[in-house]
């Protein structure tokens, strides 16, 4: 067999993987409740967050003292903060923020962790120092890496996007890294070398989509992380403007009169929680459908 019908061959056996994943994926995700029930709520979040307006009449940042601390009512459904603004809009508002910032710092992080992790599996002489860079980031927490770089920064979204791009960033790129050396190992690599293609097309056209399917597994549950830290950073002050709603900035608001006002910290806390957890039984269902080792099962 010729290296061109071996590239072919290759080529073939991709397509039929493709179309035999899509189809297992979709039972899988259709069987689990779990899933479903995650899969909805996401929707239904992104939706009330993304039509805010409609949904709610208040202004996220107006101050009206006359109802400082007021309870859930028809009026305000969530009850009022400290400064008396409502802490139903400032959920919403705040879900654009911590979903915007979660969202973005994913992409940015896995467009930045592939190149470097295909650059580094594939070209063996580079592999050592862009790794041993990476390693040096991933020694530290994530969280007080952030907050050193937050603290180097100032307070503000761009900078948390920054922060939290340079904190999961050598993650993935470990990820792609690993399935780049196991898949340039491959005959259909070898032959498709051996025919002439550039190590560009070769990258491009057969090893990054092999490794697409843990890179989408990877990103939801770094959609999720991201979300906690900026919560987190939020939280400790060294997030985004104090007076930007998000649901971190919300929380410690509500611990300085938890006792008194329980509804300050308690909503913007559930919508925290059922966020990352549907997005983490997302992410399991997706490593499950999109893993081989699930398909001969």
């Amino acid at each position: 067999m010729t290296a061109a019908s071996l590239v072919e061959r290759g080529q073939e056996l991709q397509t039929g993987v493709a179309h035999a994943r899509r189809g297992h994926w979709r039972r899988v995700l259709l069987a689990n409740p779990a899933t479903l029930a995650s899969a909805v709520f996401l929707l239904i979040a992104v939706l009330a967050i993304a039509f805010a307006p409609l949904l709610t009449s208040h202004d996220p940042t107006f101050l009206d003292p006359a109802v400082r601390l007021r309870g859930p009512s028809l009026d305000h459904l969530l009850g009022t903060d400290d400064r008396g603004r409502d802490v139903f809009s400032r959920v919403l508002y705040g879900g654009r923020v911590s979903l915007l910032i979660g969202v973005s710092v994913t992409i940015a992080a896995a467009l930045l962790g592939s190149v470097l992790g295909l650059v580094s599996g594939y070209f063996a002489r580079l592999d050592t120092p862009i790794m041993r860079t990476l390693d040096g980031l991933m020694a530290f927490p994530s969280i007080l890496l952030a907050i050193a770089i937050m603290a180097s920064l100032g307070p503000s979204a761009i900078n948390v996007f920054i922060a939290l791009v340079v904190v999961y960033t050598p993650t993935i790129a470990r990820l792609v890294r690993s399935t780049t050396l196991v898949t340039k190992q491959q005959p259909f690599v070898e032959s498709a070398r051996s025919i002439g293609m550039t190590n560009r097309a070769i990258l491009l056209r057969y090893i990054f989509p092999n490794g697409v399917s843990p890179l989408i597994v990877q990103c939801t549950f770094v959609v999720a992380f991201a979300i906690i830290s900026e919560a987190s950073l939020s939280f400790l002050g060294a997030g985004v403007d104090p007076e930007t709603p998000t649901w971190g900035n919300m929380l410690r608001d509500g611990q300085r009169v938890l006792q008194s006002a329980w509804w300050l910290a308690l909503f913007p806390g559930i919508a925290l929680v059922l966020t990352v957890l549907a997005l983490n039984l997302l992410g399991d269902a997706l490593r499950d459908a999109l893993d081989p080792r699930a398909r001969q099962r």
